[in-house]
């Protein structure tokens, strides 16, 4: 009994602690994200403290729901956007640290969790009863059915590949894929294979975190904001923040997929610390990789290229993404049969 009460206490705490981490760090990463890219084109930028501020001007001005509007399931759709986005955290490691829910679930959940968010938008951008807004939730629609099988497909590739070489093992684990990282596992075609499938995530993620040039669904010069048209004071700030950790969520996956790489077993031969040192060097390190994959998924690609049209999204994902992802496929089917 007492056992039971302290793991569902290491629960609560555990999941107020990665909620705020979540929070903390995405807009601390949105704030770095805004610097970096006015850098780039040879601006200033705002400090990288502006989301806080912009959080906090948010949340101090009032909810205004239009007359049209479904008002519970327009005020209901932010906070089930927000939550949803956490909850994910709770099934990823941090470092060295397992995930909250280890044991409870493992990547194919993770995806099917990554759908909720989106879907939190849709439904409030439809119950809003903008004419804008309507539109950018079919575009968000067709947005989210365009990733989904590349998405899929990388996943699905990596694991077929761990199954086979350790069958006992639960193959869409993250804890399997953080035990046995794939660039240590493939052979010279597996390595391309791998490659290519890194790069489909990375694209993958801006579409997911919605950033241009994938950004269709709150074309501010075409349908003025979209989605988000409507919504003001806390409801937005939480669809806000709902963005600020979902950069972060598709970010922790691509490492824990790619780079569950730790400094610990490296270094712990040469230094002699403390466990629970180990475990927040290792976590810096993570938020390190966090924000190298940040700048390639979403800052560079922002700078670098213009909005995509709605075609242009489709084609791109369900024609170049796709086309990639299989044959990254191939690829590590080619090794498999090698090995």
């Amino acid at each position: 009994m007492l056992n039971e009460l302290l793991h569902i206490l290491y629960l609560i705490l555990g999941t107020i602690l990665v909620c705020a981490f979540g929070i903390l760090f995405g807009l601390l990463t949105k704030g770095i994200d805004r610097k970096l890219a006015a850098h780039m084109q040879w601006r200033i930028g705002p400090p990288i403290i502006q989301p806080f501020r912009d959080v906090k001007k948010l949340f101090c001005k009032e909810n205004i729901i239009p007359r049209n509007a479904v008002a519970w399931l327009y005020n209901a759709a932010p906070l089930i956007c927000l939550a949803a986005t956490v909850s994910i955290l709770l099934y990823i490691p941090l470092g060295s640290i397992p995930p909250i829910l280890k044991g409870y679930g493992d990547v194919i959940l993770v995806l099917y969790l990554l759908t909720i968010p989106s879907l939190a938008l849709v439904a409030g951008g439809f119950a809003s009863g903008s004419p804008f807004a309507s539109v950018g939730a079919q575009r968000e629609m067709v947005l989210m059915m365009s990733y989904e099988f590349p998405l899929a497909t990388t996943v699905i590739a990596l694991g077929w590949k761990i199954s086979t070489l350790y069958p006992h093992e639960k193959a869409f684990s993250l804890a399997t894929f953080a035990r046995y990282p794939v660039w240590n596992i493939m052979g010279p075609f597996g390595i391309i294979g791998t490659i290519i499938l890194l790069i489909v995530m990375l694209l993958v993620t801006t579409g997911e975190i919605t950033k241009v040039p994938f950004d269709i669904a709150e074309a501010e010069t075409e349908i003025a904001e979209g989605l988000l048209v409507e919504y003001s004071g806390k409801n937005l700030g939480l669809f806000y923040l709902a963005d600020a950790v979902k950069t972060v969520v598709m970010s922790s996956l691509i490492v824990a997929l790619f780079f569950p790489y730790n400094l610990s077993p490296y270094l712990s031969s040469c230094l002699s610390l403390p466990g629970i040192v180990w475990n927040a060097i290792d976590f810096l390190f993570f938020l390190v990789k966090i924000e190298i994959v940040v700048f390639f998924a979403m800052t560079f690609i922002r700078v670098s290229v213009a909005r995509f049209k709605v075609d242009q999204v489709v084609k791109f994902y369900w024609g170049y993404l796709t086309l990639a992802a299989l044959i990254a496929l191939i690829f590590i089917a080619i090794d498999i049969l090698l090995r």
